[in-house]
């Protein structure tokens, strides 16, 4: 459908599509000069405990080059090698290029997946948001950033259309979930179609497409040294946007963000409605770097004192009620209920009966993690890696939860990587149980794609975890894995099994983020310095005074 042919961004609904985009000149926006910063500077972490938000140094931060390539086998820098490169490293780079998509002759994202023996596309040939970042990861290692920039302009501009779903119209600020680049060769012309969660499973928006933008931006910003981008007056301008509708107050008396089912990567039924902890964990995150990245003008001075205020109170809420070891589990186990007033020990009136039995046997003696929910009345005790890893990169874990959760890794190797890393979640929801909470769902069958199935995409995010932990051996483990069958299955996007051992019924191949997840792992183990670009130190002035027992301390 041919769009309307007024420039500038245009309020129109979002299953429509836009073949012209003057007012984004990506070719010219590309060639603006870069600012140059000092190395030995960082300029991603601020002081909550200032509000004129001065900049701070961390050690892994300084041995950061920015715009510097990854010494790995990359087009870039294999003639810098002086050791022999895995053999998969060149064919991942081969297939993660051919995923690349392009508008009016400029990349500006990766499509899902490559797999040309699969009958149907469905949305597999679309740039998600979320399933871009590791690719760009990649690109910005190996100093490629101009394929990143061009997507989060463009993502950025699609922010700006008109969304609705039915007759409802969605929040101003809300980032698509994916987006599809169709050619007209006849016309010779470009047309991009977004979703924004009306063609999704379930019709869920997508809650997590604006965190992963903002901690694109400055992973950005943080490899090229380039502060122009996120300094543009649009990219202000979206930043505030998302986080009006993070920060807007309601009827909520916790500060954690109040979700649909399938409002993420899983983004189907599966009992994470509420408050779960991928999204708490991305919000955090996104809150961290929206401080270094806003200008404090007028405006920009109010979100950093509501940011401010919302991540003491995130921060405490986390630490305290999402956390749980041994001795948190024994507490849970001998709660008292239907407590009245403020000094209530058991606040949410979690029924020690709800427990299940699984989690005693799962909990080991030195070891813990942030659970997957906390609501009234019900606390989901399974154990999710996206919000786990991105809580140590955050910093939203202390530094004794983080070493923590290396040690369940340890402790539950094979229940939690198995013989492919790693799972989404543990344990598998089944029997009566599935019924209920997913509505039978007949893809989230036991220990399969989001029910217990193994993603190697998250490796590179346990890469980073234990590379912040000081803990790389971990993740050289878990690469050796992948390593092991990756190439030769052909880039599953899963796997099933309590183990981990077969190709998902429905995966399908070549799937660009398990591509993608692996060449920044690789990258990361090579280089550690690459962590820099997706990792926050912690904050003092966020640690709140916990009076629990530890699992470290045991």
């Amino acid at each position: 459908m041919d769009a309307p042919k007024e420039t500038g961004l245009r309020n129109v609904s979002s299953v429509c599509s836009i073949p012209e985009m003057d007012d984004f000149d990506l070719k010219n926006l590309l060639d603006k000069p870069r600012l140059t910063i000092k190395r030995e500077r960082s300029f991603d972490e601020r002081s909550l405990s200032e509000m004129s938000i001065s900049r701070g140094l961390d050690n892994l931060e300084l041995a950061y080059s920015p715009g510097g390539r990854s010494v790995l086998d990359t087009p870039g820098s294999s003639t810098r090698n002086s050791f022999e490169p895995h053999p998969m490293i060149a064919e991942a780079w081969d297939s993660l290029r051919r995923s690349l998509v392009h508008f009016r002759g400029q990349p500006v994202g990766t499509i899902a997946a490559y797999d040309h023996a699969s009958e149907e596309v469905l949305n597999y040939d679309q740039v998600f948001v979320r399933d871009f970042v590791p690719s760009a990861l990649a690109f910005l290692m190996n100093g490629e950033p101009d394929i990143v920039k061009n997507f989060l302009l463009k993502t950025l501009q699609l922010q700006g259309w008109e969304k609705r779903i039915d007759r409802f119209k969605l929040g101003e600020g809300a980032m698509p979930a994916s987006f599809k680049v169709l050619h007209d060769p006849e016309r010779k012309t470009d047309t991009i179609v977004a979703d924004f969660g009306e063609s999704a499973i379930g019709r869920v928006a997508p809650v997590d497409s604006g965190f992963w933008w903002i901690i694109l931006l400055r992973a950005y910003t943080k490899s090229t040294g380039d502060l122009s981008l996120a300094e543009t007056a649009d990219c202000q301008k979206g930043m505030k946007l998302i986080l009006t509708l993070c920060l807007s107050e309601g009827f909520d008396t916790f500060p954690t963000l109040l979700c649909a089912d399938g409002c993420s990567m899983i983004d189907r039924r599966m009992g994470i409605y509420g408050y779960p902890i991928e999204i708490q964990a991305l919000f955090f995150m996104a809150l961290r770097c929206s401080l270094a990245m806003l200008k404090l003008d007028e405006e920009g001075k109010e979100f950093v004192e509501r940011i401010t205020k919302r991540l003491h109170a995130l921060s405490f809420h986390m630490r305290s009620y999402f956390w749980i070891d041994f001795q948190q589990l024994n507490d849970i186990y001998r709660y008292k209920t239907e407590e009245y007033s403020h000094t209530a020990v058991n606040k949410f009136n979690v029924i020690p009966d709800s427990i299940p039995d699984w989690v005693f046997d799962f909990m080991p003696t030195r070891g813990g993690y942030f659970v997957g929910n906390v609501s009234p009345a019900r606390m989901d005790f399974r154990w999710f890696a996206l919000g786990n890893c991105v809580a140590i990169l955050s910093s939203l874990a202390t530094a004794e939860q983080a070493s923590a959760i290396m040690d369940l890794f340890e402790a539950r190797w094979e229940e939690l990587v198995g013989e492919m890393p790693i799972k989404i979640c543990y344990p598998a929801i089944e029997s009566h149980e599935w019924r209920i909470v997913t509505g039978c769902d007949p893809k989230n069958t036991r220990w399969s794609y989001h029910n217990g199935g193994s993603w190697p995409v998250l490796l590179w995010l346990l890469t980073a975890a234990c590379i912040k932990t000081g803990r790389p051996q971990i993740a050289r483990r878990a690469i050796e894995l992948a390593e092991s069958r990756l190439l030769k299955d052909g880039w599953p996007e899963y796997y099933d099994g309590k183990n981990g051992r077969y190709i998902g019924k429905q995966a399908r191949k070549y799937q660009t983020w398990s591509i993608a997840g692996y060449l920044v792992a690789k990258m990361m183990l090579e280089d550690p310095s690459h962590l820099g670009m997706i990792s926050l130190e912690d904050d003092r002035q966020l640690k709140p005074i916990i009076k629990r027992s530890s699992s470290w301390t045991c």
